[in-house]
């Protein structure tokens, strides 16, 4: 039995601790009035005024007319001015709660993809991954508390307490408040608070449920003699929840993601946000199963395994960008305003992160991991897994921030803070699910096929060269 090291955990606790520290400090520090966003506003620019240029008007029968209208224009100015620091307070006090999503929607997206992945290979009843299944199912208990806060989030939002959807604002379904948006107000039948609550409830409730049920069965399965009774109703009930869960999926998706940009629509977003979360999943099943080998904690885990893992990366990191350059062409090529707008927010404010991540998701994954051999060498994967997994976490970011926060975004101790926060409790929720039960699921009925698994390319291939 694996026993949770000392030192991991308090690592881990100190990052929860250091993380929600930080958290607490960037709400306590956002701006509580328009009057400090100003002064924020003029702290950005160093010190440097805006040079305003006085003309005098001629005394002559206009002077009245330039008068009045040199100060409608100042009026003007001033007006703007308002507006501006308007926008720069609502989006300083929504960092923190946007940076904090950014990080547990990554998290609870990687949970949830590493179960809906174990679901599958139980469902395909592959026997390659048979020796992996304690460790995804280890990663999958990080979905209790990232729904838990995922659920806190959610009644926030629904309490108005933070504003991250602005289709919730006061009044943008009521054609007599002049916050009243037409667009929204014909999305409502979707987009109404008590549907979309009681929606998020229902998808964090039934991916728990089976998470709950599928733990129990397989540990069940280890000591089991009923002809493999115990196999088949877990084999059933991963059926059903695949079933729940694609159905589910491009639902969250719209609902927790594209509907901070109520304005926005993509029919691919659901596949999207679908491939960037099964990308990162599949790097971290890789990331811990490599620890746990060096470890030594995983002795039946061999090269084969790990290649395997890393054609998945590999293969799905491609199919992740078929899907972005499908969703960015036809939006470009139809050129049409209503749609333009979510990629010209994004590549006007967001350029480094909303071009770098396109590097890090696909040209670097066709560098590292398209040779054979390298997908075999457990260094390769992580240097490859680590510029993977920072790309599509930039990329649940650029899907985010620029519809809570707008321009006023950098890297800084929010977005740092929750981060830590979520890597931490990751880390304690994983190993601590992955020492309360036998490493290996020994009840399996492709155990065997598992354990004796090779990958033909990796054994055969000095022996085809050599004829």
């Amino acid at each position: 039995m694996y026993q949770f090291s000392g030192k991991l955990k308090t690592f881990s606790i100190a990052l929860m601790i250091i993380g929600a520290l930080g958290v607490g400090y960037s709400f306590l520090t956002a701006p509580k009035t328009v009057e400090d966003a100003k002064e924020i506003i003029a702290s950005q620019h160093d010190g440097h005024e805006t040079e305003v240029t006085t003309h005098k008007a001629p005394v002559d029968s206009h002077a009245k007319t330039d008068e009045h209208e040199t100060t409608e224009v100042h009026a003007d100015e001033e007006h703007a001015d308002e507006e501006h620091a308007e926008h720069v307070f609502h989006a300083l006090q929504n960092r923190p709660w946007a940076a904090s999503y950014v990080a547990l929607f990554f998290f609870l997206g990687i949970s949830l993809l590493v179960l809906a992945f174990y679901a599958i290979q139980r469902v395909a009843q592959a026997g390659w991954s048979i020796v992996l299944f304690r460790v995804m199912e280890a990663i999958s208990a990080n979905l209790v508390p990232a729904s838990i806060l995922m659920f806190v989030l959610i009644m926030t939002s629904v309490g108005h307490i933070n504003h991250l959807f602005p289709w919730m604002a006061e009044g943008t379904v009521d054609p007599t408040s002049p916050n009243y948006d037409a667009i929204i107000d014909a999305k409502s039948w979707w987009l109404n608070i008590p549907g979309w609550a009681i929606r998020s409830i229902v998808y964090l409730l039934g991916w728990n449920v089976y998470r709950f049920f599928t733990r129990k069965l397989s540990i069940a399965e280890d000591t089991a003699n009923d002809e493999n009774k115990t196999y088949k109703k877990n084999y059933h009930a991963s059926v059903i929840f695949l079933v729940f869960f694609m159905i589910t999926e491009s639902m969250m998706s719209w609902d927790w993601i594209m509907g901070l940009d109520p304005h926005w629509f993509s029919t691919l977003f659901g596949w999207y946000v679908l491939a960037t979360l099964l990308v990162s999943a599949l790097t971290v099943i890789a990331f811990v199963t490599i620890y746990l080998r060096s470890k030594g904690h995983l002795p039946f885990v061999n090269d084969s395994h790990l290649h395997d893992l890393a054609k998945y990366i590999f293969g799905f990191s491609v199919f992740w960008t078929y899907l972005w350059f499908a969703q960015f062409m036809l939006i470009w090529y139809a050129d049409m305003s209503e749609e333009t707008v979510y990629f010209i927010a994004r590549f006007n404010e967001y350029k480094l992160p909303f071009l770098g991540m396109l590097v890090m998701n696909f040209v670097f994954p066709i560098l590292i991991l398209m040779n054979s051999d390298f997908k075999s060498k457990a260094w390769f994967v992580v240097i490859g897994g680590l510029v993977v997994l920072t790309g599509h976490y930039i990329d649940v970011f650029v899907m985010i921030m620029p519809a809570t926060v707008g321009d006023q975004w950098f890297i800084g101790i929010p977005e740092l803070s929750a981060l830590a926060f979520f890597i931490g409790l990751f880390i304690f929720v994983t190993f601590r699910a992955f020492a309360n039960a036998a490493p290996l699921a020994k009840g399996n009925p492709f155990l065997h096929e598992s354990e004796h698994y090779h990958y033909y390319n990796i054994e055969h291939e000095g022996e085809e060269n050599h004829h």
